[in-house]
């Protein structure tokens, strides 16, 4: 008779760890490769070889017509949820104007009956009354409050007639924003990058390899910070940076000034599906369904 192991499937009412490892259950760490991280010369939106590069203040870089097309279409959503807005607020109100007149109406009819509603109303030639007053259902007086109600009620078990909750649209906000970052961006707040090329018997073959620090002259890849200047566009290795631009405060290109302020650190390569920067371990968290033991993902929480 083999042995009881954990690695064994048994028949307990519980899953064991290995039971529970093997669905998934616990935090998984993959370490990222090469192929999984954006280049560093790749536009943010169409994941390509940037073309005309604009830097945002955070240090994201984009397509000049990427971005252009993105703030664009963003003024074109906010100029729609600003008229839907509207169009809400002026239905809002003639509710509102609706209601007022529905409850003066209500009041004078409560007002006429209270006056001239001592006496039944008759609806025969004879005259007859019964006990109550009343004769039947014909004398019985239908206000208008009530006849708009008969008219506009729905029935609710008729697909075609059910009631609908009423979609409040609140006021969007008129800002456009970064779409890598999330902050607010304006036009103005792009400034052009500019790379400096190896020159032609330094090129490879790969186009990563084509730009080069124009201080050190090392060769730029996703292992190295960089920096670049918002006033220039030139772009530098954050080494030669901290040597050199912080100290005297000048670019080594066009010696044109710059303060510390104007360096602006460029993010390094990161799709939605990788990791980025210094940490290139990908988490996932799963726990176990309560009674069918599948693996739920849920996402891993940012630090």
């Amino acid at each position: 008779m083999p042995q009881r192991h954990s690695k064994n499937n048994n028949d307990l009412a519980f899953f064991t760890y290995d039971e529970k490892k093997k669905l998934g259950y616990g935090t998984q760490r993959e370490r990222l490769g090469k192929d999984s991280i954006k280049p560093f010369d790749a536009c943010c939106l169409c994941l390509k070889h940037f073309i005309d590069p604009l830097c945002c203040p955070k240090g994201h870089v984009f397509c000049k017509e990427c971005i252009y097309e993105c703030l664009l279409s963003q003024k074109k959503d906010i100029h729609r949820k600003l008229s839907a807005h509207e169009t809400q607020q002026k239905q809002d109100k003639e509710e509102e104007r609706e209601k007022l007149m529905l409850q003066k109406a209500r009041e004078l009819d409560a007002f006429d009956q209270q006056n001239h509603g001592a006496l039944p109303q008759y609806s025969d030639r004879s005259h007859t009354r019964d006990k109550n007053g009343f004769h039947g259902a014909n004398s019985v007086k239908v206000t208008s409050f009530e006849e708009e109600a008969l008219r506009n009620m729905k029935a609710f078990w008729l697909p075609s007639a059910t009631p609908e909750a009423p979609v409040k649209v609140e006021a969007p906000s008129t800002s456009t924003i970064c779409p890598e970052g999330k902050e607010k961006l304006k036009l103005k707040m792009l400034f052009p990058i500019h790379l400096t090329e190896a020159e032609a018997d330094e090129k490879k073959t790969n186009s990563n390899d084509n730009f080069i620090c124009p201080s050190c002259k090392v060769t730029l890849t996703n292992t190295i910070s960089l920096v670049a200047i918002s006033t220039c566009g030139h772009v530098f290795c954050k080494k030669c940076s901290d040597r050199f631009l912080v100290v005297d405060k000048v670019c080594l290109v066009c010696t044109k000034g710059c303060k510390e302020k104007n360096l602006v650190c460029l993010e390094k390569g990161g799709t939605g599906f990788s990791g980025h920067d210094d940490k290139l371990q990908a988490t996932d968290f799963k726990h176990l369904g309560s009674g069918s033991g599948l693996g739920l993902v849920r996402p891993a929480v940012k630090t």
